[in-house]
């Protein structure tokens, strides 16, 4: 079945100009800082549970010892962080192929879907890069994906709601989006913190479970004040990283999401069209669990699972609003 991709142009809002440069400059910078963030926060926890084992052991550990650099500390950093990186090397290998399996995606011939491959073509020719694989969900829900941990083995999908619904410059925006993720290297990035993220949450959990089951012995003997405050802080810290942690994760999503907006301007050079296919998709908020999951919600256009809304109630969106993405596309350009 072909796809029912109309040719009207798309109107919309006079868009102030297209410093999309400074955007994506503004973007990359704004996910360095928020990786870092999440990077410190894994080395601080595994060099706090190592803290705390160095504490606990010592006989008569003191309040005055917890002023001094810990050795086992450090060493609980180095593993937590080889940890991460060991996990991440394992899921780039496999990680697009879970992906296409989780989603349902299909992918589709030349001969079967012309105009689609046609304005990948276009896309991947526009960002240098080799055509990546095209895929359709078939589904009435309007959404689109990429995925690949590098551009050499990248898919973009579409649903086949989202092809009955858009025209074609409205289509080229979405595949554009989707190839600046491609080209940013955004499954890549997501698939890293995600790793980070569950990581620091196992091994909070399993911090806190151990403090919990090892509550008679410690009752059992007497312990240097030192040892209790790196307690305490160990317990609040378990508690309080999962949770930062996330919000991290999520608005590195957004920070993503916003870049590839502003990609996705520079391989059209005519935002109106991606403008145009956002309204399309705010105007069908409708959720799609069967396309999308807490797993997978992050690589989609829009969230399959939740709609979001603008402001501080975003703090764990993993998209921003489709009304803070217009206006943005909007307004490339304005002082």
């Amino acid at each position: 079945m072909n796809a029912a991709v109309t040719a009207e142009p798309v109107t919309g809002p006079r868009v102030n100009g297209t410093d999309f440069l400074s955007a994506q400059a503004e973007n990359r910078r704004n996910t360095r800082w928020l990786i870092l963030i999440l990077i410190l926060l894994g080395l601080i926890l595994g060099y706090v549970i190592g803290w705390a084992l160095e504490a606990w052991a010592s006989a008569d550990y003191q309040v005055a010892d917890t002023l001094n650099i810990s050795a086992l500390g450090i060493l609980g950093a180095l593993a937590l962080g080889g940890i991460g990186i060991i996990a991440s090397i394992v899921t780039f290998s496999s990680g697009d192929r879970i992906i296409m399996k989780l989603t349902g995606a299909e992918e589709v011939t030349a001969e079967t879907e012309p105009v689609l491959h046609n304005v990948v073509e276009e896309m991947a020719i526009a960002a240098g890069l080799p055509k990546p694989r095209v895929a359709v969900i078939e589904t009435e829900a309007l959404n689109a994906f990429a995925t690949g941990m590098s551009p050499q083995k990248a898919t973009i999908g579409v649903t086949r709601g989202l092809l009955k619904s858009l025209n074609r410059e409205q289509l080229q925006g979405v595949v554009a989006h989707e190839m600046g993720h491609v080209l940013n290297l955004d499954i890549r990035y997501m698939a890293a913190v995600g790793i980070m993220v569950g990581l620091i949450a196992l091994v909070s959990d399993l911090a806190l479970r151990s403090l919990r089951m090892g509550g008679r012995s410690r009752s059992s003997g007497k312990k240097g004040g030192g040892a209790l405050i790196v307690l305490l802080i160990l317990v609040l810290f378990a508690i309080l990283a999962p949770l930062a942690a996330q919000a991290v994760r999520f608005a590195v999503s957004r920070q993503r999401e916003y870049l590839a907006d502003a990609t996705a301007v520079q391989l059209t050079r005519n935002p109106l069209g991606l403008i145009g296919a956002l309204k399309v998709l705010e105007g069908h908020k409708e959720k799609a669990p069967e396309i999308g999951n807490r797993a997978t919600q992050h690589i989609f256009i829009v969230n399959p699972v939740k709609a979001f809304k603008s402001g501080g109630s975003a703090l764990f969106a993993t998209h921003p609003s489709l009304a803070e993405r217009i206006e943005r596309l909007t307004n490339l350009g304005r002082g």
